[in-house]
């Protein structure tokens, strides 16, 4: 089969691999459609850790189910199936409790751990073997480009639970890239109030707009994006901040959005070295709920699919290029340079 492999750090080659068969409790995958996301450039450059080099990248993919090891039940043969890429032991305190993203045997394959694209081989490849309590069935509706946005899904939706939203509710989601028109969709389909998207794109901004943000407030050239929110919700400010832009200014910004006594998620900063700058005063004296949200536990990405299934969630605007697995150079610097308002190139690796 063919695959991406990334040989060592900062640099990735096109090779024939054998094709993969499942192992108890594995099913193997025919990838249709995988996607790049940004984490795939830290994994590239070395930033995060993986289990070794070459690594076969890729973690945000659907396909078709060909083959399945002993065990394995809760998929067959010929399903379509989206994944999601956390994989816990199963054992350890946090995984019993749902949360497998804090898994705390991350990276011990012996143990049963998995993180699909980065402790383990990915998607970006024609066939993958994967654990299948990672895998979800599509719903009929869905094809499998949208089905590549089974983990995102999780993601999204996931923050916006996480902060408690209540029907009515004014929300802002800070960071209008993919996971942040996803939460905003997600809090419109929970029944939020007003929504209001902040980010440094007017072009995106826009986007956010038609799904379904009510209001739209750009950041940075002099603008002050914390008071204009404020100003939405008539001088409190929001009852629930979303944050997905990872910078340190936009979560510091996260956390003065919000109203007192209101909550803020902090998901966008998924590797080290970012730091927030904020007078604790404003937490502590504002008595806000300030959290961090990792990823999507406790199988939340099934619940995501069936809001998509059911038109609550429209991920089609964000699939904005094709390309078959063999340009993966092209597609890569495409997404890298943004070019042509790249959100999310999808790459097929068997057409």
């Amino acid at each position: 089969m063919r695959a991406v492999v990334y040989p060592e750090p900062k640099r990735f080659e096109l090779k024939d691999l054998p094709e993969p068969a499942p192992a108890p409790g594995q099913a193997v995958v025919r990838v249709m459609s995988s996607t790049i996301c940004a984490t795939d450039f830290k994994i590239f450059d070395g930033l995060w850790t993986v289990r070794r080099f070459p690594h076969v990248p890729g973690h945000e993919w659907s396909g078709q189910v060909v083959a399945v090891g002993p065990g394995v039940t809760q998929v067959k043969p010929g399903d379509r199936v989206g994944t999601e890429v956390h994989v816990g032991c199963g054992g350890c305190r946090p995984c019993l409790q749902g949360l497998y993203t804090l898994c705390e045997h991350y990276g011990d394959t012996g143990r049963g751990h998995g993180h699909i694209g980065f402790t383990v081989d990915g998607g970006l490849a024609q066939y993958c073997a994967v654990p299948a309590r990672a895998l979800h069935r599509l719903p009929e509706a869905l094809g499998y480009d949208e089905g590549a946005f089974t983990d995102n899904i999780g993601v999204a939706l996931y923050a916006v639970e996480r902060g408690g939203l209540r029907a009515g509710e004014g929300v802002a989601v800070v960071g209008p890239g993919a996971f942040g028109l996803l939460a905003v969709q997600v809090a419109r389909a929970l029944g939020a109030g007003t929504i209001v998207l902040v980010g440094t794109r007017e072009e995106r901004l826009r986007l956010g707009r038609s799904m379904g943000a009510d209001e739209l407030v750009v950041a940075g050239g002099g603008a002050d994006p914390v008071a204009r929110v404020r100003e939405i919700f008539g001088g409190k400010g929001a009852d629930l901040v979303v944050e997905f832009a990872g910078s340190e200014g936009a979560a510091t910004q996260a956390v003065q959005m919000a109203r007192r006594g209101g909550r803020v998620v902090l998901a966008g900063a998924t590797a080290p070295g970012r730091t927030l700058h904020v007078d604790l005063s404003t937490i502590v004296r504002g008595h806000l709920d300030v959290c961090g949200s990792l990823a999507n536990p406790r199988g939340i990405s099934a619940r995501g699919l069936e809001l998509m299934g059911a038109g609550r969630v429209n991920v089609k605007p964000l699939i904005t290029h094709h390309f078959p697995l063999e340009e993966f150079g092209v597609a890569w610097d495409t997404f890298r340079a943004r070019e042509g308002g790249a959100y999310r190139v999808m790459l097929h690796p068997n057409p």
